[in-house]
């Protein structure tokens, strides 16, 4: 009898007998035993040393599992007992349901014709397509490969040719063996008394979201054809789930030949080249029933993924991850607990942001800035820009100096803190949380295949090659000095970009600088007291439509400088796509909001010697009230737009296809043509998921992460904002994946991938930027410096709204009207304020008096405010850098009780080996006592 359970790693295969005897191929233990010799005459530490120096080559998951009848998670019995459809309907039910059952499986276009075979992939092409023999001899060499094959017209254009494929039990337990599928196993007698000390796998269900569902324990190993009888089959038809067949059938493809020749193989090539328009997996019915799925139980797996996951009414409820996996595959599952992940740790930093925005709320009243600004009629600030604009009180920028407190309070740079360690915090816990579920789904050993070089390398690199060092065969080679010409002006071409970038956001300056004037001299007095509010909301909403148009344009760079430097793998050329798709949309995303909290109204001058843009525009200032309202309303509106308007493109845009193709179909051929469509037509009609896979969902949280944390001490609000748009995004991208979207290929990972690094480099910047945003941006260093220093408290060591009394005064400088450029002289003189010509005016600088020694000179007190700015950038990142390495040096990577339950597992393991290893030597030594026969060269 062949073993009962093996595992296979680096190429070293461990196998266990019924009878408790092992086979170690690959390791030759030199062992003979006396016939006759006693049992303790057996050396059982040379045993023991060689079966623990096998064990560190061989790394097999050996674990308990139920009862033989009990289901696996992977197991289409998990579905509602007499709601099965064609997803679960094994060979046993037909053949006991005589053609009643085959009749359903013809009509529902889950099967081939005959009923019986399960459709696992299909291809579509046209008639009309001139790549007639690529297809045959691909098709041909399908079959050889031992698909079965079927084809059918579509009932909408006779032009349009489905391929059907079905893999039989012999070509999928071979490719399963090769890919290292892992199934579920069984375990021996002579094991079953560990099993009580053997580690649970529990399959964590919402019991509430999923009342069909059993919690079952699962084991599993790599799949072995010679040791088929030691895993848990029950029907051979449905031993792979569908998503496992149609990867299984996807790998074969990728390795078929069309044509003669070493690099005319896969379908990738025949898809791009034209031979075949589409080429995707079935879903498993409709994601509707009739009836109640408390009642009657689910029809197919996608209508359970839709009811207890993709419906908005579950919004609240936990998603069912291991059924995400069962159905799309680890790639996809991973990216909704990420996602999931996300969404849950953003509920402390929302919470702890509307806080900060409530304390500013509740505090407004006792803010003694606000509190002088509102009163300060008899004080007239400077126009803030040439010839039109007029002069104003400064009482009448009070309500933007109470939106500013709001955001700007004394929980500003607590805030800024814990956002700083929230984001590190949150990464921690991520990697111990991606760790548990790359346990649970058996992703712990697996690692990814030698990746196949890309076509477009082959064929550029060809003709020359060298030997890989892995698997010691010839491969094209690209030269080191051809490979950093190539990087040299891929980086060039980055910089052009992010130059055009710059272009823009200096466009949005001129427009600015511009506008501003226009809009004080408009004729509606709304938007003339408010032309800077006004030229700030117009400039927001221009750069996001130039975002939005950039984003275009950078996909095809992308595109272009990745293809021109030619990376070796996909892998390769997914990370530096991905990076400068990265680079370009976060650039394009947040140079103006760079601009307006660091560079706008810094650079001015003062009234009587303005700076000018190409000599010729006055740069623009800041609000009377603070430049913080700017970076607020950047912020609320860019984020409210984009993540409206990806909603929109996510959702929306199919939703609009989906709807215009079945209008087509319904003026040509009626609406009850609509229910005879099999399920491959409906598919079809169905939006491709995205080129690039997973990138644009991703791209899309990153982005957010970026906004939620980088200016986060400037917009408290962001991080609820973030997780009430998440709430959403999670149903939506469910809905899509289910409902809009044709079934993507099941595939596997461990992680995220490169984005891990993005995400730390972003929680890096962002303690940066806080630092920056709060010392620069924000008037907290400067009350702070007055309230020590200059204010009522001065030498005291209080800092309460008493000791800011007069800050307000003592923050503003004075200027001389007289001393006004030509062409900064506004046209009013100020009149109408005390009815005679102004002679003073204000504005925001530490400046001396037109009648000092120095005119317009620093005073003493702006030196002071420098360096306090200064020393708190330098002290702020430096505490929060140590708290965030501090934290990441504290949560380990793996939970203690997951290592326990690893290292339990490997010590278990060699136990059982030694114990089946001792047992085949007593046996062994029986047989020979029992035969009579003896051996003189033994170990005494």
């Amino acid at each position: 009898m062949e073993a009962s359970s093996s595992g296979i790693t680096n190429g070293k295969t461990k196998v266990f007998h019924p009878e408790g005897g092992v086979d170690l191929q690959g390791y030759q233990l030199d062992m003979q035993i006396l016939p006759d010799g006693p049992k303790s005459d057996v050396d059982f530490s040379e045993i023991l040393n060689a079966i623990q120096e096998m064990a560190k080559d061989v790394n097999i998951l050996f674990d308990e599992l139920e009862a033989v009848n009990s289901p696996c998670k992977d197991d289409d019995s998990l579905l509602h007992p007499g709601n099965l459809t064609s997803t679960s309907d094994d060979a046993s039910r037909l053949e006991a349901g005589g053609e009643t059952v085959p009749e359903k499986n013809k009509s529902n276009g889950l099967y081939f014709r005959d009923g019986r075979c399960r459709i696992d992939y299909i291809l579509v092409y046209r008639k009309s397509n001139p790549q007639t023999e690529k297809r045959e001899v691909f098709e041909r060499n399908i079959r050889a490969e031992g698909l079965h094959m079927e084809k059918e017209s579509s009932l909408i254009n006779s032009d349009i040719i489905f391929v059907k494929l079905h893999a039989p039990w012999e070509v999928l337990g071979r490719y399963a063996e090769q890919m290292n599928v892992r199934m579920p196993f069984r375990i021996d007698k002579q094991i079953s008394r560990f099993r009580r000390w053997l580690p649970k796998k529990p399959m964590r269900l919402d019991k509430e979201t999923l009342p069909d569902l059993e919690e079952n324990d699962c084991y599993t190993a790599p799949f072995s054809q010679q040791r088929i009888h030691h895993f848990i089959i029950h029907n051979k038809d449905t031993f792979f789930n569908n998503a496992t067949r149609s990867r299984i059938v996807h790998h074969i493809l990728q390795r078929i030949k069309y044509e003669e020749g070493k690099n005319k193989i896969g379908l990738n090539r025949l898809l791009t080249n034209g031979s075949y328009e589409a080429a995707f997996p079935l879903h498993e019915g409709s994601y509707r029933s009739k009836n109640s799925i408390r009642t009657h139980g689910a029809v197919n797996h996608r209508h359970l993924l839709y009811e207890c996951w993709a419906s908005w009414g579950v919004w609240y409820k936990y998603q069912p991850l291991d059924l995400v996996r069962r159905y799309f595959g680890e790639k996809i599952g991973l990216y909704f607990a990420w996602l999931g992940w996300y969404t849950g740790m953003l509920f402390p930093a929302a919470f702890i942001g509307l806080f900060v925005f409530l304390y500013g709320v509740i505090t407004l009243d006792h803010c003694q800035v606000s509190k002088e600004v509102c009163q300060a009629t008899d004080i007239i600030m400077c126009p803030v820009c040439d010839k039109y604009c007029p002069f104003m009180r400064l009482s009448d920028s009070c309500v933007y100096a109470k939106v500013t407190h709001l955001f700007d309070n004394g929980a500003t740079v607590f805030f800024a803190v814990f956002m700083a360690v929230w984001a590190t915090v949150f990464l921690e816990f991520w990697k111990r949380r991606r760790a548990v579920i790359a346990y649970d789904w058996d992703l712990i050993d697996w690692e990814e295949e030698e990746e196949e070089i890309r076509p477009q390398f082959e064929a550029k690199y060809s003709k020359k090659e060298r030997m890989n060092p892995i698997s010691g065969k010839p491969e094209p080679y690209q030269a080191f000095a051809d490979k950093c010409s190539r990087l040299i002006v891929s980086a060039s071409g980055i910089f052009f970009m992010i130059c055009v970038v710059i272009a823009a956001v200096f466009g949005i300056v001129i427009y600015r600088v511009v506008t501003v004037s226009t809009f004080a001299a408009f004729k509606w007095a709304l938007i003339r007291n408010n032309s800077q509010v006004a030229t700030t909301g117009t400039a927001v909403c221009i750069n996001f439509c130039i975002i939005m148009l950039l984003n275009v344009l950078y996909e095809k760079v992308a595109l272009l400088l990745t293809n021109l430097e030619q990376p070796r793998t996909e892998s390769e050329w997914e990370n530096s796509f991905t990076l400068k798709m990265f680079l370009f949309q976060f650039v394009n995303l947040n140079s103006s909001t760079f601009y307006i909290a660091f560079f706008l109204g810094r650079f001015t001058g003062h009234p009587g010697a303005y700076l000018r843009l190409i000599n010729r525009w006055r740069l623009e200032e800041c609000h009377p009230s603070g430049c913080l309202i700017d970076l607020c309303m950047q912020m609320g509106i860019i984020m409210v737009l984009k993540q409206t308007w990806n909603n929109f493109m996510e959702l929306g845009y199919p939703l609009i296809q989906n709807w215009w193709t079945r209008r087509k179909v319904r003026q040509e051929h009626g609406p009850e043509r609509k229910v005879s469509f099999p399920q491959w037509e409906k598919d079809y009609n169905l939006q491709p998921m995205n080129a690039y896979g997973l990138f644009d969902e991703y791209l899309e949280m990153i982005l957010q992460f970026g906004f939620t944390t980088i200016f986060v001490a400037a917009f408290p609000l962001a991080p609820l904002l973030a997780l009430l748009n998440n709430i959403i995004e999670i149903r939506l991208d469910a809905y899509k994946f289910v409902t809009q979207w044709r079934r993507p290929l099941a595939s596997r990972a461990k992680d995220i991938g490169i984005w891990y690094g993005i995400l730390e480099g972003i929680g890096i910047l962002s303690v940066i930027t806080n630092a920056f945003v709060i010392a620069i941006t924000s008037d907290f260093i400067p009350r702070l410096v007055y309230a020590y220093k200059y204010g009522p408290c001065a030498g005291q060591g209080e800092a309460g709204q008493k000791c800011m009394v007069g800050y307000v005064n003592a923050s503003l400088s004075v200027f001389r009207i007289s001393d006004f450029e030509n062409r900064s002289e506004p046209e009013s003189d100020g009149s109408e304020f005390s009815g005679t010509p102004l002679k003073y005016c204000r504005y925001r600088d530490y400046r001396d008096p037109p009648h000092s020694l120095v005119p317009y000179g620093y005073t003493l007190q702006f030196w002071h405010v420098l360096a306090a700015r200064l020393a708190f950038i330098i002290v702020f990142e430096h505490l929060v850098f140590c708290i965030k390495h501090l934290i990441s040096y504290l949560i380990p990577d793996l939970p203690k009780d997951l290592r326990d339950r690893m290292r339990r597992e490997k010590y278990l393991i060699q136990e059982m080996m030694y114990e089946a290893e001792l047992e085949r030597l007593q046996k062994e030594r029986k047989e020979r006592k029992k035969n009579g026969k003896a051996h003189h060269n033994e170990w005494p």
